[in-house]
């Protein structure tokens, strides 16, 4: 099928009237509604919109491919519009969008359809293409530029592809890609041809796998994988990466290879992809830890953000359950008992789940049970957190040596190895380590909670000051995190009041910056006056990572102010004697803090350090004159 059958005069708008994303959207929608395309037009437009919220489709050099596949679409068609001007489209470049293709695709597009919609997106990386597509005075133009174009893209599709047959023959390096989107009908073949053309102008062989919404095409074969110097995955839906296992490996959204193919390839080929294990993870490419240790705090990080909807699930439930207490008598409410419990089962699941996730980051599947088997006697032998934590590494790295250790095992047999050899051996390894660990670990875990709960209060003050500060100096980094989630083991074990303190310190970095662009203007530009103001929604959301932008401006006088303003927080905090069960929401569950009027004057009051020094250090910003 040409795509110019999809492509329709009555369906180009050469001077489009909208002026920003959605106006543009809404006006190609209109186009296809007037033509009997669509059986909704708002459903359509709410499919285009979930797409873009995945990523923009405004790929740069002006061009944007808003596509939807719907069934809100009676059958497959294209809108062209065109804006002189340039509309503001979330390119990918930042720079307005001039072109712009709606793909509009039914959810029983054939696959002649597909193909033709997806082609289209590929002709759209010719420069010369797009420049005549700007100039064309009428539709006929237009229609005539896309035949000649995808004859030439037709002509080339249908040459043998030597390149990749005599790969090995030529000493030169040979890469496989592997490229996909969630829609499957642009990006992933744009991406596909970025990679091909790089390759091409770098003198580099290569081929391209991609997973489009007509199914996986140029398949990747066992003696392509075994060939090649490396992979490069450039896609945002889940690909099947362990056949890549043992081979260098680098993954990139699908927009990487569009904007950035030949980078990719590059970096590929100065050995600089690391080497996948086939588990989930990528080792370095000399066989050690990644670089800067980073490693460790991924794992880790992997088990937080899977156990985090529990956690803030479960403890907001809690915190509500105290609002259907009685005061006098002390006795809860059968609604009020119903919450408690549901927190409680959801805070159940704390260890396990950061321990199977921990293990699951290293060790990939195999590994999630025997890491969550080891959290689950962390957690009913009373060792906590730490627990969890030494259960999931533990669990991760011996399901890796275990793995190891049946590689003899002929590749007929891997299912059996994955299904049966690794979890029986995975979870009977790391529990019979955990058995004689836990009651130490419980005794540490104990230790450690009887002595914050016996801390004076200048001791405990000092916490806070410690807790908040650390909530800013990295702004939702390692530090940030690693207070973040000492205060949720504490939530655990009982102890409230460590977790006010850093949710408070948590706030205050984009609290005090929109402070400080709101009431010392002359400090700011324009621009930062405008962002300044989206951090008070930010802040109160408990997103510390609000503060970024202006601290990389700026970093020799924003990070102190707003780390000396966080301390406060947290050290007031810990004076007012407020405590949570709720771990996330700022303001959102403010009522639910413990002494939650001073609490307020505490994060108050941190904004305000911070505002006040930013007014102090920076410099005011001087009018540009001509």
């Amino acid at each position: 099928m040409k795509i110019t059958e999809l492509l329709k005069k009555d369906l180009m708008i050469l001077d489009l009237q909208g002026r920003s994303k959605p106006d543009v959207i809404r006006e190609l929608s209109g186009s296809l509604d007037q033509a009997g395309l669509l059986r909704s037009k708002e459903e359509f437009i709410e499919a285009i919109e979930h797409r873009e919220s995945q990523s923009s489709t405004g790929i740069g050099e002006g061009v944007a491919i808003p596509h939807a596949k719907t069934a809100a679409v009676l059958e497959p068609a294209i809108v062209f519009g065109r804006s002189v001007e340039g509309v503001e489209y979330e390119a990918l470049d930042g720079a307005p969008s001039h072109l712009f293709f709606m793909i509009a695709a039914s959810e029983g597009a054939n696959e002649t359809h597909l193909q033709a919609l997806s082609r289209l997106s590929t002709l759209l990386m010719d420069e010369d293409f797009r420049q005549t597509l700007l100039q064309a005075h009428s539709t006929d133009e237009v229609i005539d530029a896309v035949n000649a174009k995808e004859k030439e893209k037709l002509a080339e599709e249908d040459a043998p592809q030597e390149a990749a047959e005599q790969s090995g023959t030529e000493d030169r390096p040979f890469f496989i890609a592997v490229t996909g989107c969630p829609t499957g009908i642009a990006h992933t073949y744009m991406a596909a041809d970025g990679l091909k053309d790089a390759a091409k102008e770098l003198g580099y062989e290569i081929k391209v796998e991609t997973n489009g919404s007509d199914g996986v095409k140029n398949r990747l074969s066992n003696d392509d994988i075994a060939r090649a110097d490396a992979v490069i995955i450039a896609a945002d839906t889940k690909i099947e990466t362990d056949r890549f296992s043992g081979k260098p490996m680098l993954q990139e959204p699908v927009t990487a290879g569009i904007r950035r193919p030949k980078e990719l390839l590059k970096h590929a080929a100065a050995g600089k992809a690391p080497v996948h294990q086939g588990s989930g993870q990528a080792a370095s490419s000399e066989g050690g830890a990644s670089k800067k240790g980073s490693g460790f705090y991924k794992h880790l990080m992997s088990g937080v953000s899977n156990m985090l909807p529990f956690v803030v699930g479960g403890g907001i439930l809690i915190a509500l359950s105290f609002f259907f207490e009685d005061p006098v008598n002390e006795e809860i409410t059968p609604f009020g008992a119903i919450l408690s419990s549901i927190g409680g089962d959801a805070f159940f699941f704390l260890v396990p789940i950061l321990a199977g996730f921990i293990a699951y980051s290293i060790a990939d599947r195999p590994g999630f049970a025997a890491g969550a088997v080891g959290g689950l006697m962390a957690h009913n032998g009373d060792a906590g957190f730490l627990g969890g934590i030494i259960a999931g590494f533990l669990a991760g790295y011996l399901v890796l040596l275990i793995r190891k250790a049946f590689s003899f095992m002929p590749s007929s047999l891997e299912g059996i190895k994955t299904i049966l050899v690794l979890p029986l051996f995975g979870i009977f390894t790391t529990g019979f380590i955990m058995y004689f660990l836990v009651v130490p670990l419980a005794a540490v875990q104990t230790g450690l909670v009887d002595w914050l709960g016996g801390m004076s209060a200048g001791n405990i003050v000092f916490l806070g000051i410690l807790l908040g500060a650390m909530m800013a100096v990295d702004m939702g980094g390692p530090i940030n995190k690693s207070a973040f989630t000492f205060g949720i083991a504490m939530i655990e074990a009982g102890n409230f009041g460590p977790h006010a303190a850093i949710m408070a310190g948590g706030m205050v970095p984009p609290l005090g910056i929109a402070l400080a662009t709101t009431f010392f203007k002359r400090k700011f530009t324009k621009e930062e006056q405008d962002s300044g103001r989206t951090n008070y929604v930010l802040g109160a959301s408990f997103i510390t990572e609000g503060a970024i932008p202006f601290a990389a401006a700026d970093p020799a006088r924003v990070i102190p102010a707003i780390i000396a303003g966080s301390a406060v927080a947290g050290g007031l905090s810990m004076i007012f004697g407020a405590a949570t069960e709720a771990p996330h929401g700022g303001a959102f569950v403010i009522l639910l803090v413990e002494n939650w009027p001073l609490y307020i004057v505490a994060i108050l009051a941190g904004a305000a350090v911070t505002a006040l020094l930013l007014a102090v250090l920076k410099k005011d910003i001087k009018p540009v004159t001509s």
